[in-house]
């Protein structure tokens, strides 16, 4: 029964992401389409990822504040959630470059909603929607040891080859 239903939720999320509008980056990090003023994809489809940490929201951040890293632009709400980032990024971008964290962990890269968010153990995750949200927190603990041990094998390929 258990099989069936990681089979229905797959195929729910292959169909999701084939619908998707949001062009993905092919290698780590979770991006849209085109360049932004700091000649990179746009990361985090805009969202300020310090906000998560400091104000506990999730808010769109400002080309005015923003910062190249990894091939990605990152935009900030103020010039100090930047220079937050600038000083730690590792502890503030999502996990999975920001792909959805359940489909990580069925060994998939579908887009992360920045808006269907949560915060385990100070690391930032994020899902394609709300309801795959509720099916990973039903084993949160459980999808993210998938997660971590699918997410080597995949970080690198596109999430069209997967």
């Amino acid at each position: 029964m258990r099989s069936k239903m990681t089979a229905r939720i797959v195929m729910i999320l292959l169909a999701a992401a084939a619908l998707a509008s949001v062009a993905h980056g092919a290698e780590e990090i979770n991006v849209s389409g085109g360049l932004t003023g700091a000649g990179a994809p746009l990361a985090m489809h805009g969202y300020d990822p310090v906000a998560y940490f400091t104000d506990g929201v999730a808010m769109i951040g400002s080309a005015k504040h923003s910062v190249k890293r990894d091939g990605a632009a990152y935009r900030f709400v103020s010039e100090a959630n930047k220079r937050r980032f600038e000083k730690n990024p590792a502890r503030y971008q999502p996990q999975f470059g920001g792909f959805c964290a359940y489909g990580v962990s069925v060994g998939k890269k579908f887009d992360g909603d920045p808006r269907v968010w949560k915060i385990v153990d100070g690391k930032l995750y994020f899902n394609l929607n709300p309801d795959i949200k509720a099916t990973w927190l039903q084993d949160t603990a459980g999808n993210l040891r998938k997660a971590d041990k699918n997410w080597p094998r995949i970080q690198s390929k596109p999430a069209s080859a997967l």
